[in-house]
């Protein structure tokens, strides 16, 4: 049933997908070590219960956290420094379904002069853009609620784009010896100057390296809109963040 699991993420496959490719694909057969003359292939419904079995006990991140381990040990991934980022991943507003709703779970937000209707991935990435940290939420959840949650205490180096800018952060990271490369957020009665312009340019040409990932999961990976789950999901509880006790303002976002 894991390697199912494994299977459904990687080919972006639904349920009915799922089962229909263990039967239709020898490949997927062999992989997930199921015999059609010997065995019975999960039906969708045994397949949907496992995902969901595995997020109730919050099963996923763990093993997202054990392959972050895997690549730490051979120095694949680096501590030194983090780029943070976000992007919105779009969900089905069609409420042609069995409640007549939309999906409870996304929400709506306008960007520049659009609306969108989804959720948003938010990543900590290392200087490279291999990704050590994911966080979902609803589209309209502000990308720097999710700072904390993205840094895993060893960085040197923060990288961000416009979004990620407050003079507090700032000032409180640099206090625990972390060097802020946010990309300077100009104002109306404060224009940033060609020096700051300049500086942003050369901080964007790290920062980009994160983007590769959402390319990786919207093309490469079809993740590029999200499917009606058709009911609730049970969230784990989230544990305590320690990283900074001295920051109220990061205790209470990591306590929520």
């Amino acid at each position: 049933m894991l390697r199912i699991y494994f299977l459904q993420q990687w080919f972006n496959l639904s349920d009915p997908q799922a089962e229909d490719a263990i039967y239709d694909s020898e490949a997927m057969r062999r992989f997930a070590r199921v015999e059609l003359g010997e065995e019975v292939v999960p039906a969708e419904t045994t397949i949907l219960r496992f995902r969901h079995l595995l997020e109730q006990h919050g099963l996923t991140q763990a093993i997202f956290n054990s392959i972050t381990g895997l690549l730490e040990q051979p120095r694949l991934l680096l501590r030194a420094g983090t780029i943070v980022d976000a992007t919105i991943i779009a969900a089905p507003s069609s409420t042609k379904n069995a409640s007549a709703t939309r999906d409870p779970e996304m929400k709506q937000t306008r960007k520049g002069k659009n609306w969108h209707f989804g959720m948003k991935l938010h990543i900590g990435a290392d200087k490279r853009g291999i990704v050590h940290t994911v966080r979902a939420t609803a589209v309209n959840v502000a990308d720097i609620t999710q700072l904390p949650d993205l840094l895993h205490g060893q960085e040197r180096e923060l990288f961000g784009d416009q979004a990620y800018w407050k003079e507090d952060d700032r000032e409180f990271l640099e206090e625990w010896g972390v060097r802020y490369r946010i990309n300077r957020r100009p104002t109306s009665q404060r224009p940033l100057s060609e020096r700051w312009r300049m500086i942003n340019r050369a901080r964007s040409r790290t920062r980009a390296r994160g983007e590769h990932a959402f390319r990786v999961v919207k093309q490469l990976w079809g993740f590029a809109k999200v499917r009606y789950r058709g009911w609730p999901r049970t969230w784990p509880e989230r544990r305590p963040c320690l990283r900074w006790p001295t920051s109220t303002r990061f205790a209470e976002n990591c306590s929520r």
